[in-house]
């Protein structure tokens, strides 16, 4: 049996720096803006990063804050949000988060947490993104339809290289542990590289983003650097882009990075 070429998946990662840019008395609340910003994407799948789900001192000091926690207010209409917690603060709570257009299977959080002054954490959801037609090897007559089910592993992780280094290490022991071995998998996210140090490491894991330019998300005001990736396996990586502007300047600190993958 062989299956049919099938039409492109479209994903996006994205830092969103909580909702707020700015510091004191001077910051200001960002999160309508990425909300009209994440829809504008039109991604099938959009990985978050620095995600609120509550935060009670934001909630007094801005008039508009949302009702909703922040991946639901964020999720276009007809998507689904998955959200899960990576660090409690005294206020509140922020992590990661996912928003599809396809239905979600299934979803969990793993803790990769290096040290104790830094809360991390994976989400990993299996999205089915729509089927795949059979055939015969012998006939173009088409046989039926299975569905396609793509596991997606949204990461942010740590500051310090060495801590880096562990946290993929444990990544790839969990897709060891989690993913089926010939699943399509997505890994995207915030990496904290500023070098080639942990491309590299999912290189040797089969996991491989778009060859060509670099396109540097951080900081946005003048970007030198690509912290953010999206890392497949299974999937061929067909394009990648980083949306400029001063709108996007000014919604966080980091730049969204969209990835197109032909299934």
């Amino acid at each position: 049996m062989k299956t049919e070429k099938s039409a492109f998946l479209k994903v996006a990662t994205y830092n969103i720096h909580k909702g707020v840019q700015g510091f004191g008395p001077a910051r200001r609340l960002e999160i309508h803006n990425l909300g009209l910003a994440i829809e504008q994407l039109d991604a099938d799948i959009v990985c978050l990063q620095e995600v609120r789900k509550v935060h009670l001192r934001e909630e007094k000091y801005f008039r508009h804050w949302p009702e909703l926690p922040q991946a639901e207010f964020l999720a276009p209409p007809g998507y689904e949000s998955i959200y899960k917690t990576n660090a409690f603060t005294r206020h509140g709570e922020h992590g990661n988060a996912l928003l599809s257009r396809w239905p979600v299977m299934s979803h969990r959080h793993f803790d990769i947490s290096d040290h104790r002054f830094e809360q991390r954490g994976l989400l990993h959801v299996e999205i089915q993104v729509g089927e795949v037609r059979l055939k015969s090897e012998l006939t173009t007559q088409s046989e039926g339809r299975l569905p396609l089910n793509v596991h997606v592993i949204v990461v942010h992780l740590g500051l310090i290289p060495a801590s880096r280094v562990r946290q993929i290490e444990k990544l790839q022991r969990y897709i060891e542990r989690e993913v089926p071995v010939d699943a399509p998998l997505l890994v995207a996210g915030d990496f904290n590289d500023w070098g080639t140090r942990i491309t590299n490491m999912m290189r040797n894991q089969l996991l491989n983003e778009f060859e060509g330019a670099k396109h540097p998300t951080y900081p946005s005001r003048l970007p030198i650097a690509q912290l953010d990736h999206v890392y497949a396996k299974g999937l061929t990586p067909v394009s990648q882009m980083v949306p400029h502007g001063k709108i996007w300047r000014r919604m966080s600190d980091h730049l969204p990075l969209v990835a197109q993958f032909d299934l």
